[in-house]
Protein backbone atom coordinates (compact mmCIF):
# COMPACT_ATOMS: atom_id res chain seq x y z
CA UNK A 1 0.00 0.00 0.00
CA UNK A 2 2.42 2.66 -1.20
CA UNK A 3 -0.45 4.94 -2.28
CA UNK A 4 -1.48 5.72 1.30
CA UNK A 5 1.69 7.75 2.15
CA UNK A 6 1.44 9.54 -1.20
CA UNK A 7 -2.20 10.46 -0.56
CA UNK A 8 -1.29 11.69 2.90
CA UNK A 9 1.49 13.87 1.46
CA UNK A 10 -0.81 15.29 -1.23
CA UNK A 11 -3.52 16.02 1.36
CA UNK A 12 -1.04 17.74 3.67
CA UNK A 13 0.32 19.87 0.80
CA UNK A 14 -3.20 20.86 -0.31
CA UNK A 15 -4.09 21.82 3.27
CA UNK A 16 -0.91 23.90 3.57
CA UNK A 17 -1.65 25.82 0.35
CA UNK A 18 -5.28 26.44 1.32
CA UNK A 19 -4.14 27.88 4.66
CA UNK A 20 -1.56 30.09 2.96
CA UNK A 21 -4.08 31.53 0.52
CA UNK A 22 -6.54 32.21 3.35
CA UNK A 23 -4.06 34.48 5.16
CA UNK A 24 -5.07 38.07 5.71
CA UNK A 25 -3.82 40.70 3.31
CA UNK A 26 -2.49 43.93 4.81
CA UNK A 27 -2.46 47.46 3.46
CA UNK A 28 -0.76 50.52 4.95
CA UNK A 29 -0.34 54.09 3.83
CA UNK A 30 0.78 57.24 5.62
CA UNK A 31 1.67 60.80 4.74
CA UNK A 32 2.75 63.94 6.58
CA UNK A 33 0.65 67.08 6.84
CA UNK A 34 1.73 70.59 7.71
CA UNK A 35 -1.51 70.92 9.70
CA UNK A 36 -1.60 70.18 13.43
CA UNK A 37 -2.94 66.93 14.83
CA UNK A 38 -6.06 68.68 16.11
CA UNK A 39 -6.72 70.34 12.73
CA UNK A 40 -6.48 67.04 10.85
CA UNK A 41 -8.39 65.17 13.57
CA UNK A 42 -11.24 67.66 13.17
CA UNK A 43 -11.69 66.23 9.66
CA UNK A 44 -10.75 62.58 10.22
CA UNK A 45 -12.21 62.26 13.70
CA UNK A 46 -15.74 62.89 12.51
CA UNK A 47 -16.78 59.30 11.67
CA UNK A 48 -18.91 60.57 8.79
CA UNK A 49 -16.44 63.30 7.82
CA UNK A 50 -14.99 60.96 5.21
CA UNK A 51 -17.74 62.27 2.93
CA UNK A 52 -15.98 65.64 2.85
CA UNK A 53 -12.35 64.56 2.48
CA UNK A 54 -12.19 61.27 0.55
CA UNK A 55 -12.31 61.85 -3.21
CA UNK A 56 -14.21 58.58 -3.90
CA UNK A 57 -17.03 59.31 -1.44
CA UNK A 58 -19.98 61.37 -2.64
CA UNK A 59 -21.76 61.47 0.72
CA UNK A 60 -21.87 59.81 4.11
CA UNK A 61 -24.94 59.09 6.24
CA UNK A 62 -24.62 58.25 9.92
CA UNK A 63 -26.95 55.99 11.88
CA UNK A 64 -28.89 57.41 14.84
CA UNK A 65 -26.46 55.84 17.31
CA UNK A 66 -23.41 57.15 15.40
CA UNK A 67 -21.84 53.70 15.05
CA UNK A 68 -22.73 52.86 11.45
CA UNK A 69 -21.96 54.91 8.38
CA UNK A 70 -23.23 54.44 4.85
CA UNK A 71 -20.93 55.72 2.15
CA UNK A 72 -22.37 56.56 -1.26
CA UNK A 73 -19.56 56.35 -3.78
CA UNK A 74 -19.06 58.65 -6.75
CA UNK A 75 -20.01 56.69 -9.84
CA UNK A 76 -22.27 54.37 -7.84
CA UNK A 77 -21.96 51.80 -5.09
CA UNK A 78 -22.53 51.78 -1.37
CA UNK A 79 -20.30 50.76 1.52
CA UNK A 80 -21.69 50.17 5.01
CA UNK A 81 -19.20 50.32 7.88
CA UNK A 82 -19.40 49.80 11.64
CA UNK A 83 -17.38 51.72 14.20
CA UNK A 84 -15.48 49.20 16.35
CA UNK A 85 -13.33 51.38 18.61
CA UNK A 86 -13.05 55.12 19.15
CA UNK A 87 -10.01 56.80 20.74
CA UNK A 88 -10.49 60.57 20.68
CA UNK A 89 -7.47 61.21 22.92
CA UNK A 90 -5.28 58.94 20.75
CA UNK A 91 -6.76 60.45 17.56
CA UNK A 92 -7.75 57.10 16.04
CA UNK A 93 -10.68 54.86 15.30
CA UNK A 94 -11.15 51.29 14.11
CA UNK A 95 -13.99 50.18 11.86
CA UNK A 96 -15.19 47.15 9.90
CA UNK A 97 -16.90 46.91 6.54
CA UNK A 98 -20.29 45.20 6.75
CA UNK A 99 -21.04 45.28 3.04
CA UNK A 100 -19.46 46.76 -0.07
CA UNK A 101 -18.82 46.23 -3.77
CA UNK A 102 -15.08 45.96 -3.05
CA UNK A 103 -13.31 42.63 -3.76
CA UNK A 104 -12.70 42.01 -0.05
CA UNK A 105 -14.22 40.42 3.04
CA UNK A 106 -13.38 40.28 6.76
CA UNK A 107 -12.07 43.85 6.52
CA UNK A 108 -10.98 45.79 9.61
CA UNK A 109 -9.07 49.05 9.53
CA UNK A 110 -7.66 51.78 11.71
CA UNK A 111 -7.04 55.39 10.80
CA UNK A 112 -5.01 57.63 13.08
CA UNK A 113 -3.36 61.01 13.30
CA UNK A 114 -0.11 61.51 15.21
CA UNK A 115 2.30 64.38 15.82
CA UNK A 116 5.06 64.62 13.24
CA UNK A 117 7.54 67.48 13.50
CA UNK A 118 5.57 70.73 13.55
CA UNK A 119 2.60 69.09 11.81
CA UNK A 120 1.03 65.66 11.82
CA UNK A 121 1.06 62.30 10.12
CA UNK A 122 -2.05 60.48 8.90
CA UNK A 123 -1.83 56.70 8.73
CA UNK A 124 -4.43 54.25 7.48
CA UNK A 125 -3.95 50.51 7.75
CA UNK A 126 -6.10 47.45 7.53
CA UNK A 127 -6.31 43.72 7.04
CA UNK A 128 -8.79 41.72 4.98
CA UNK A 129 -9.20 38.76 2.66
CA UNK A 130 -9.77 38.82 -1.08
CA UNK A 131 -13.28 37.98 -2.28
CA UNK A 132 -14.01 37.26 -5.93
CA UNK A 133 -10.58 38.57 -6.96
CA UNK A 134 -6.93 37.74 -6.57
CA UNK A 135 -5.07 38.87 -3.46
CA UNK A 136 -3.11 41.30 -5.67
CA UNK A 137 -6.29 42.85 -7.10
CA UNK A 138 -7.85 43.21 -3.65
CA UNK A 139 -4.67 44.79 -2.28
CA UNK A 140 -4.44 47.18 -5.24
CA UNK A 141 -8.03 48.36 -4.59
CA UNK A 142 -7.50 48.98 -0.86
CA UNK A 143 -4.04 50.53 -1.35
CA UNK A 144 -5.59 52.98 -3.83
CA UNK A 145 -8.38 53.91 -1.41
CA UNK A 146 -5.90 54.57 1.39
CA UNK A 147 -3.51 56.59 -0.78
CA UNK A 148 -6.17 58.83 -2.33
CA UNK A 149 -7.79 59.44 1.06
CA UNK A 150 -4.64 60.19 3.01
CA UNK A 151 -3.15 62.30 0.21
CA UNK A 152 -6.31 64.44 0.16
CA UNK A 153 -5.76 65.20 3.85
CA UNK A 154 -1.99 65.74 3.71
CA UNK A 155 -0.95 69.32 2.95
Amino acid sequence: MKTLPILAAVSTTALLFSCLSAAAIESHYKAASSESVSAVWTKVGNFCGIGTWHPAVEKCSLSANGKERTLSLKGGGTIIEDLVKWNNKGHSYTYKIKSSPLPIEHYESIIKVTKHGTGSEISWSGHYKAKGATDAAAKKAIDGIYKSGVDSLAK
